[in-house]
């Protein structure tokens, strides 16, 4: 019983001062919450003999108040103000692993605890002092027991602090936190408890420096949303510094436990320090255009001034401190990075151990990276172990060392062996595999190029008529394109430019594609025809060339070869193009502006919170190994060093913020036109298209989310453009964060509720579903290299060319030799392993953290419900069209279900689940 008071702080209140009011002021109350829609709350426990439920006042204060001073027909004239004590009871997040260094200052901080250098709180009203016209204040209150719960092993440990507030305080409407330890500790929330409006809750999520490292007190606000003109007045001091210490002034180098958002442009990349060819050029400016990352204030290279100072792994490379990964997330990237250090020191050492094991010799060597594992395979397991000089942590995970080097089975081959080999599965995953965004339907026959044809020779393609005429089914080219029958994957132009260039690189050769797909009776894609072309030379006039689909043995493999060159296109295309640019790289200014110009305390701020979590970390750090010199993706896929060129010359040519809606991309694409009749506007011109199929019913009820949540908050539309912070919001988001395209006439407007509402919408699926479609499906699909090279090192061969008679001799040899070796097979796949993962802690859509709280607006938190009930609802007919033996493309003898979309998902690579944000 003693716990249950104490859990429930009434023990804490029946000592406290307090009296009740009338009942008939309550019921007063209690109507005119109802007239304002305000809503009802937990009741506060008051002493036994006066026991009552009292209504809480969203907008306006509420204090106790002594029944004394209710004069009957009278105004409430307060003779004298009464004192009484609330109680905060914080919640503290313990990390699960502390090093020996924290360990000490841990203990150092509990023994000065005691004599006074704690944790002090102090309550801030939301009302203003009429005589000192500042904002009414508590006392300070230090937390109590932090010695004493130290050792606590529970994640999280709650701590009380208590204050003494008279009945003129008001209601908090936030709280100070002064952290006199010597480390910093993660605060989850605070809750205030003994007003007679009822608990008070303070969702924080936020580690707390120590004032040694940052002197001024952190200042948390309470669940109650207000708009920038609705603040009271109490806070509105508050809310504007607060905002200025988010947005620092720009100078200096930032401390890995600062919280200042800002912007920079991308001139980290490179390590000219290292040598010329660790040189890159920086993107963003007039020059290259792209997207604005975190600025972190680091000095140039010693050798380019203009070239920003690199910080190498295992150094963390700057992001404000609450935007690090926490603990849960940390460690799982940190065990698939472990993985990866094991894949590709193995294959390193093999490679150096003989001069002919660098190509794979047969498909039966890759099969043996599932199967055996690479140790087992060259017999070096026990050699390996006791020579590398791993960390302890290695050694100790020894005995399931075969399962840490032997990989899982990609979803691709687990059903079908051969799936890949064929031309419907090869054309399936245009509509339902990881990259299902880059089909067009083909409206001009032939395609035509952009380019400049005095730079990049003429603009006509190479494919005619005859090249497809017969696998139309009986139909003429132009039947075929009126009747919405011929479809593109056009990579010509994007890469074209980059060619030779490319093709000079050592062990790496690509031509620009266009791949031509007939739309089958069934619903089906067929590939009917594959354009190769290279940059026009003066000592050949073989430049362009068309295959299509095979007759003989002989042309059955220059078909495969021409397939492995398109997936090898689409991979380059999906990762830098759509994965990266347009979903990681392209939502950071929106992240950093939110946190600049959106009040914690701003109702768009709330809605956007779950959706920009962890963006800046896993940015950083693709910059610190992923896009970077000599990273991964120059190393894995086929434009190496050219790679972040072509990404930013995508966005330069063709990113445009408002083409970004699902429905507006399928509209571009030729995929859909509009049609009032269907349920969601749109027809989409092949049925049975899954990305599209399960992406609208997601992005409708986001938007009819977003629409609920906008029109709360905003009746009408001048209270959206005198919003002072949503405006600079979004003026920021495009002319700070994305300065290079400011002047595009394709940007929206933000002048009523329609325009808000598209935007976050946008803003939300671009982070939610449309990552989740581009990312997690990276390893089930591309874990098999031969389904999806990320790069080719031979181009195909034709009767006078040299490498014909050595193609004629052994064609699946030389088919493997084109594949990428087994060193960039095994680093790109421990990668996207990596980046397929789902960590034990993802938030996925329609979940967020503290659900009950996260607003103190209830209708909110009940729309919230309702919203997290369709997604459910989204799953079920999600798994019912995945049994459907009518849709070919997400059903069928070896077809994978396309899950991609299923929103919700356990941790691990399960290709499925849609996370709230970019989180990997």
């Amino acid at each position: 019983m003693a716990l249950g008071k104490e859990i429930m702080g009434s023990s804490l209140i029946e000592r406290s001062s307090f009296v009740s009011s009338s009942r008939a002021l309550i019921n007063h109350n209690f109507q005119q919450g109802l007239n304002k829609n305000q809503f009802l709350v937990n009741p506060v426990l008051v002493p036994e003999q006066r026991k009552m439920y009292v209504h809480r006042v969203v907008k306006g204060p509420v204090a106790a108040i002594s029944e004394d001073l209710i004069k009957s027909k009278s105004p409430i004239v307060p003779e004298k103000a009464v004192k009484f004590k609330v109680r905060a009871v914080v919640t503290v997040r313990n990390k699960h692993k502390e090093d020996f260094k924290e360990t000490i200052v841990k203990h150092l901080d509990n023994i000065t605890d005691k004599i006074g250098r704690n944790v002090a709180l102090q309550l801030i009203s939301t009302e203003v002092d009429p005589k000192t016209k500042a904002s009414r204040r508590s006392n300070e209150a230090g937390l109590k027991d932090w010695s004493k719960k130290s050792n606590v092993k529970a994640e999280r440990v709650h701590y009380t602090a208590e204050f003494t507030v008279d009945s003129t305080f008001g209601v908090p409407g936030a709280i100070t936190v002064n952290n006199k330890h010597q480390k910093e500790f993660f605060l989850e929330s605070i809750t205030i408890e003994g007003f007679a409006c009822g608990p008070v809750h303070f969702p924080c999520n936020s580690w707390v420096q120590s004032k040694k490292d940052h002197p001024g007190k952190r200042i948390f606000f309470s669940n109650e949303p207000y708009l920038p003109s609705e603040t009271p007045p109490g806070l509105r001091a508050l809310r504007e510094k607060e905002l200025k210490n988010l947005r620092g002034d720009g100078k200096g180098v930032r401390k890995l436990s600062d919280r200042i958002y800002d912007y920079d442009i991308y001139n980290d990349l490179g390590n000219p320090d290292r040598g010329i060819e660790f040189a890159r050029p920086n993107l963003g400016g007039e020059k290259i255009p792209y997207p604005r990352r975190c600025r972190t204030g680091r000095g140039p290279t010693d050798t380019d001034m203009d070239a920003e100072s690199r910080v190498e792994k295992p150094t963390p490379m700057y992001v404000p401190r609450d935007e690090q990964f926490e603990e849960s997330k940390h460690n799982t990237f940190t065990f698939g990075r472990l993985k990866a250090v094991l894949h590709n020191l193995i294959p390193s050492l093999k490679a150096s151990i003989s001069a002919d094991n660098h190509d794979f010799g047969a498909f039966s060597d890759i099969d043996v990276l599932y199967r055996e594992g690479l140790l087992l395979k060259v017999g070096l397991q026990d050699e390996i172990m006791r020579k590398l000089p791993l960390p302890k942590v290695v050694t100790k995970i020894q005995e399931s060392s075969e399962g840490l080097l032997r990989y899982d089975l990609p979803k691709i081959v687990s059903k079908d062996k051969f799936a890949w080999l064929r031309d419907d599965e090869f054309a399936r995953q245009a509509l339902s595999g990881v990259n299902p965004v880059s089909i067009q339907r083909l409206q001009v026959f032939p395609p035509k190029s952009n380019l400049d044809p005095g730079i990049y020779g003429s603009q006509e393609s190479a494919l005619k008529e005859e090249h497809i005429v017969d696998n139309l089914n009986g139909m003429s080219v132009q039947q075929a394109l009126e009747d919405n029958k011929l479809y593109i994957v056009d990579y010509h132009d994007i890469y074209l430019p980059f060619l030779d260039r490319i093709n000079a690189l050592d062990g790496r050769k690509a031509y620009a594609t266009r791949t031509i797909f007939f739309l089958t009776p069934l619903g089906t894609l067929k590939p009917i025809a594959i354009e190769l072309s290279l940059p026009p030379t003066a000592s050949s006039s073989r430049s362009k060339r068309v295959l299509t689909p095979p007759v003989d043995a002989t042309s059955n493999w220059i078909w495969q070869l021409a397939k492995a060159h398109v997936c090898s296109n689409d991979a380059g295309v999906h990762q830098l193009v759509n994965h990266w640019l347009r979903t990681h790289a392209s939502l950071e200014p929106f992240i950093l502006a939110a946190h600049r110009q959106l009040s914690a305390m701003h109702p768009i701020y709330k809605l956007l919170d779950p959706h920009m979590r962890y963006n800046l970390e896993i940015n950083a750090l693709a910059r610190q190994s992923l896009i970077s010199a000599d990273g991964v993706i120059e190393n894995c896929f086929t434009p190496g060093r050219y790679a972040m060129e072509i990404s930013a010359s995508a966005y330069k040519n063709s990113w445009q913020f408002d083409m970004e809606s699902l429905p507006a991309d399928l509209i571009r694409r030729g995929m859909a036109v509009p049609d009032p009749k269907q349920p969601h506007g749109l027809k989409l011109l092949i049925e049975d298209y899954p990305y599209a199929q399960d992406g609208l019913l997601i992005w409708y009820e986001i938007e009819n989310w977003v629409r609920t949540y906008v029109n709360h908050y905003y009746p009408n539309a001048s209270m959206i453009c005198s919003d002072k912070e949503l405006q600079e919001w979004y003026y920021e988001s495009v002319n700070v964060g994305h300065a290079d395209l400011r002047d595009a006439d394709w940007w929206p407007s933000l002048a009523n509720c329609d325009d808000l509402v598209s935007i976050l919408t946008t803003i939300i699926w671009l982070a939610s579903a449309q990552h989740a479609a581009l990312n997690f499906g990276q390893y089930p699909y591309g874990g098999y290299v031969p389904n999806r090279p990320p790069l080719m090192r031979r181009l195909i061969p034709e009767e006078n060319d040299p490498e014909y008679e050595i193609f004629m001799a052994d064609p699946q040899k030389y088919f493997l030799s084109a594949l990428p070796s087994l060193l960039q097979t095994t680093k790109f796949m421990a990668v996207v392993d990596n980046l397929s993962t789902h960590s034990p802690d993802e938030e996925y859509i329609g979940e967020r953290q503290q659900p009950s709280i996260w607003t103190g607006d209830a209708e909110m938190i009940e729309a919230f419900y309702g919203f997290s009930a369709g997604i459910g609802q989204i799953e079920k007919e999600i798994d019912r069209r995945n049994t459907n033996p009518n849709l070919r493309n997400r059903c069928g003898a070896g077809v994978l279900p396309y899950e991609l979309l299923a929103p919700s998902s356990g941790p691990g690579v399960t290709c499925r689940g849609v996370p709230n944000s970019v989180s990997i």
